[in-house]
């Protein structure tokens, strides 16, 4: 994030010809509007890191990968132990860009019919009663699936259809949702006992692992002095519905050059036991390798990056910076990786060191 610089001010109405972004400075070949929609969006993403950073104190890369989820419009799932910000940031993203939130706290005895809705039988004009549905709190624009495996498999199985087509079926009827429409879910890595591990398919739906790390000494010492007072931080609205729905289009147009395709498609692979062509210390430590899905997300969340970071096309360090969350829940270690200390974040930053080192 340090090579972030934001775009100047200038409006671009002030600028000469000779004075706007020469021609050598966009080599994608985007058009005028969607380069001066990137800048904007550098912009937006400056003004939504500083305004987070009001209620949230570090986990920078966090808020990034966030992000990058957020505009490449996928899913989240948010791994950390109690007490590290997790809801209120989800919280405070919703609030930033001023989208309905609602929150579903998970557990055992949660019914699917409690997260999309049901038909309740009404009085209707005329002493008539008939049937209406009752929309559930799936139905906003930012859900917040706390503790989602405190739930049987039969309730987390009720967010399947609207994570990955947008809509939710009731009784036989079809309701879409809203756009924009997130799913960022939570799960504690310490306590087990009592959960139900969301199966791989379910897995698979997220774009991201975004995983919270302890502050350091001077951020919890922050903590301690500035979240212990009576007042209470009112954000700023830095986004509507209808311009995140804009960016996530423009994330999409971003080019790709050939050689980041092939980086996806080399990486996704070698995560794969069964192929010729994966490196044997995979095959020894690997069970289950990453699909096709984490490819696309690869690509997309590597143009999500380069728009936030202000570039025209994406980059190998993007790629890069987005083959952790995109791959440590897709990539399933064997009982050798284990009684080794070998993990699937592991596993991937391996890969990610190997290929770099060889592209030198």
């Amino acid at each position: 994030m340090d090579d972030f610089k934001p775009a100047p001010d200038t409006p671009a109405e002030d600028l000469s010809p000779a004075e706007e972004t020469p021609s050598i400075s966009n080599p994608s070949g985007l058009p005028d509007d969607d380069v001066a929609a990137i800048d904007e969006l550098g912009r937006v993403y400056q003004a939504f890191k500083d305004e987070l950073g009001k209620v949230i104190i570090g986990q920078e890369q966090v808020i990034e990968q966030l992000a990058i989820a957020l505009f490449a419009r996928g899913h989240a799932l948010l791994m950390g132990v109690p007490g590290l910000a997790k809801t209120l940031l989800v919280s405070s993203v919703a609030e930033t860009m001023n989208l309905s939130f609602s929150r579903i706290q998970f557990t055992p005895d949660l019914m699917p019919a409690d997260i999309t809705g049901t038909d309740i039988l009404q009085e209707a004009a005329g002493g008539k009663r008939q049937f209406e549905f009752i929309k559930g709190p799936v139905f906003a624009n930012l859900v917040l699936a706390d503790e989602i495996n405190r739930a049987p498999a039969k309730t987390q199985s009720a967010m399947l259809e609207a994570m990955q087509e947008h809509k939710v079926t009731v009784l036989g009827d079809t309701y879409k949702l809203a756009p924009p429409f997130f799913v960022l879910a939570t799960q504690n890595p310490i306590e087990q006992e009592g959960t139900y591990p969301l199966p791989e398919a379910q897995l698979d739906r997220f774009m991201f692992l975004i995983e919270f790390e302890y502050p350091s000494h001077e951020e919890e010492l922050r903590i301690a002095r500035e979240t212990t007072g009576a007042g209470k931080v009112t954000l700023d609205h830095i986004l509507h519905a209808e311009q995140v729905i804009a960016f996530q289009e423009l994330v999409r147009r971003v080019p790709v050059p050939e050689h980041i395709y092939e980086y996806a498609v080399e990486i996704v692979r070698k995560t794969r036991p069964g192929l010729e062509t994966t490196p044997q210390w995979v095959k020894d430590y690997v069970g289950w390798g990453a699909g096709p899905r984490a490819v696309q997300y690869l690509i997309l969340g590597a143009k999500a990056r380069a728009a936030l970071h202000g570039s025209y096309m994406a980059r190998l360090e993007d790629i890069e910076a987005v083959a952790r969350p995109v791959l440590s829940h897709r990539v399933i270690t064997n009982f050798a990786a284990e009684s080794q200390g070998m993990n699937s974040t592991v596993v991937v930053k391996r890969l990610v060191d190997e290929m770099h080192d060889g592209a030198q």
